[in-house]
């Protein structure tokens, strides 16, 4: 038993160290200047730190024609995640209730559908949903690309939450009908209030999965929504003048600071809303 549990940590330790080696090297280079880089010395501590490189990344790296930092990208980011966390959420929630619970006619093969669409991939729906989003109008704006991030996230979460409440006792479902609770009442006062452990979940995975995305922001936010994934490409692609490495460094771990923030903020509810059945069904 103690062998296993040598072994165990020794597992453990090399993942951490996988995971944590290129944050480090991110890091330090991040806070060394460009001579100091080009001496070699990777994983040597930097023996002047300093903000500079911070301070371009964010307000003068040039990510195309202008030189203004990936802060207007952290903003469109920003506009972009927050509706298109709350909307599929909402809507998967609602549905997940109602197939749970309610079961209107057709609600397996309505399931079956959103299921189907869970596993459908994006690269396949891009050229239809261009033509469609042209054809109404709004192709290149806030309101395309979260409309698309609903389209990709409401499945999903409609799955999670629908696997969740199916766990849950069918006599609370049944002891709120027979005290003259209506679909909405039942839902806003009996089941939203145990789903705050599956809420945190599906705001994790919804908002990390948006923040994250590359190809869906580039096709569909338009020039002026460009997420910060985006603009992180082309402040590392960028083909003029010398390549800062300190600078990119910088910028890639600002994009990376919300999703990190949110796994070690909120890691401890993840894991809750897993062990209370979010994966459940």
């Amino acid at each position: 038993m103690k062998a296993a549990r040598i072994g165990l940590y020794i597992f453990l330790c090399s993942a951490a160290l996988f995971f944590l080696l290129p944050l480090y090297v991110m890091l330090v280079a991040s806070l060394k200047s460009m001579d100091e880089i080009r001496l070699g010395n990777i994983f040597a501590l930097p023996l002047a730190p300093t903000l500079d490189a911070w301070r371009a990344a964010w307000s003068e790296a040039c990510t195309g024609a202008a030189c203004e930092g990936v802060q207007g990208g952290f903003w469109n980011s920003v506009r972009i995640a927050v509706p298109s966390t709350v909307l599929p959420i909402a809507l998967g929630a609602l549905n997940g209730y109602a197939l749970s619970f309610w079961r209107p006619r057709g609600a397996n093969l309505l399931f079956g559908i959103l299921l189907l669409g869970a596993f459908v991939p994006v690269q396949v729906m891009i050229y239809p949903l261009v033509r469609m989003m042209a054809g109404l109008g709004v192709f290149g704006s806030l309101p395309a690309i979260v409309l698309v991030h609903l389209v990709f996230g409401m499945p999903v979460l409609t799955l999670l939450f629908r696997n969740y409440y199916a766990a849950l006792p069918q006599e609370l479902f049944h002891a709120a009908r027979i005290d003259g609770g209506g679909f909405w009442r039942i839902f806003w006062h009996v089941m939203l209030p145990l789903s705050v452990p599956m809420l945190v979940v599906a705001a994790i995975m919804q908002l990390t999965g948006v923040w994250n995305d590359y190809i869906l922001g580039l096709v569909f936010a338009g020039r002026d929504n460009l997420p910060m994934t985006v603009q992180l490409n082309n402040v590392i692609n960028t083909t003029t003048g010398i390549r800062l490495y300190n600078v990119n460094m910088a910028a890639t771990i600002l994009t990376a600071l919300v999703p990190l923030a949110i796994y070690f903020l909120s890691g401890r509810w993840f894991v809750r809303g897993i062990a209370a059945g979010a994966v459940k069904g």
